[in-house]
């Protein structure tokens, strides 16, 4: 038995699915993956480098297609599971003769790009790309309301269906709450004064992340907050114009452009508020590790935010790209630590279905239909 998890890079798979290769290698499957360059994680018996471009309309897409299809041919799998957007597409065309062979075929969209507020344009092409792949789809799984929604609204026509499942699940022995003398340590060890008042956004540096807009919401506040500190942990092709901005806007002292980190569930305990300036998301894995720890939410009002953060409950959500509105509820936290506290302690809880042994449960149920369907099937149009 063998299955193949493909996905454009190589950090998608090994920053998020671990678990569910695993799932496969303990029931006696060999587990292959297709993706970019990178180190093979040891749950994966082989490893395919496939050039995925991230663009939809790059030529070498053409070549990772090719490719992609003499892995499925050669290797006759049980079943695919494909993750991001250019290599979903690109797997789902490749696997539509295996699917005639009893291939099950299984598509998590992580976030379609059409969406409310997408242009028109782009949201038409994508809805209409999408709903064609489904007839090439035997499951479509969603991590949001929105995606989920939108199936049955555009007549998508997965063979088994579709699901929603609650992401792929945030490690709760790992994001908890912190001591008050937790908070204090990881403040001297990263020069962060006790008194300050931190915000904190783990992101690449991108257009869709868009840190602009919290830069530009600490320029509206550093009078009002004098200690405040914007936390940027990430990297990315922005990093040198956010420094420039941040420059501009004479904020470079209360802004840390951070870098890569690897100790997100400890850097969270420094924090006062999660924040974040996304135009577009599939589903805030960021902001659940933070709700976990007992953090308040001030988030852009967008899918993948919308179906985390109960507006004046856990948290605040605003209008996309709307500064001065990110900093008014960031001052109302501000005066109120109080308030900081009961959003936090109610965070804590309205994240739990999003820990990762309620992701997996879902999602390995998904898996025991896609055996079964492997099972029943016997050859034939899917």
């Amino acid at each position: 038995m063998k299955v193949l998890f493909t996905a454009s890079v190589m950090g998608h798979l090994t920053g998020f699915h671990i678990p569910y290769m695993q799932y496969f290698k303990d029931r006696g499957f060999a587990v292959h993956i297709a993706c970019g360059p990178g180190d093979t994680p040891a749950c994966a018996d082989r490893h395919f480098v496939i050039g995925f471009e991230r663009s939809p309309f790059r030529l070498k897409n053409i070549s990772a297609y090719r490719a992609l299809k003499k892995v499925i041919r050669e290797n006759e799998y049980d079943i695919i599971h494909c993750h991001t957007p250019v290599a979903s597409v690109l797997t789902r065309l490749a696997a539509r003769r295996a699917r005639k062979h009893g291939t099950v075929v299984i598509y998590t969209a992580h976030g379609f790009h059409f969406y409310q507020g997408a242009p028109r344009l782009s949201a038409f092409v994508y809805r209409t790309v999408e709903k064609w792949l489904s007839r090439h789809t035997d499951i479509l799984i969603t991590i949001n309301g929105e995606d989920y929604a939108a199936i049955s609204r555009y007549g998508f026509r997965p063979k088994l269906g579709a699901y929603r499942v609650p992401g792929v699940g945030v490690d709760g022995a790992r994001f908890h709450p912190h001591t008050a003398e937790t908070r204090r340590a990881v403040r001297e060890q990263n020069g962060i004064s006790a008194d300050a008042f931190v915000l904190i956004f783990a992101a690449e540096y991108n257009r869709n992340k868009n840190q602009a807009m919290l830069l530009r919401a600490v320029s509206l506040l550093k009078d009002s907050i004098p200690n405040i500190l914007l936390l940027l942990p990430g990297e990315g092709p922005l990093q040198a114009e956010y420094q420039r901005l941040a420059a501009e806007l004479s904020i470079s002292q209360y802004v840390r452009l951070m870098g890569y980190r690897t100790d997100m569930d400890m850097l969270l305990a420094a924090a006062d508020v999660a924040v974040s300036s996304s135009r577009r998301e599939g589903l805030g894995i960021n902001l659940v590790e933070a709700m976990l720890t007992g953090l308040p939410v001030v988030a852009t009002r967008i899918r993948g935010h919308a179906d985390i953060v109960q507006h004046g409950e856990t948290g605040f959500l605003v209008p996309p790209d709307d500064a001065p509105a990110m900093a008014e509820k960031l001052l109302k936290l501000y005066r109120s630590p109080e308030l900081r506290h009961e959003m936090g302690q109610k965070a804590i809880s309205a994240a739990q279905p999003y820990r990762l042994e309620n992701a997996q449960a879902e999602t390995f149920r998904i898996y025991e239909r896609a055996l079964d369907m492997k099972t029943n099937r016997a050859g034939g149009k899917p």
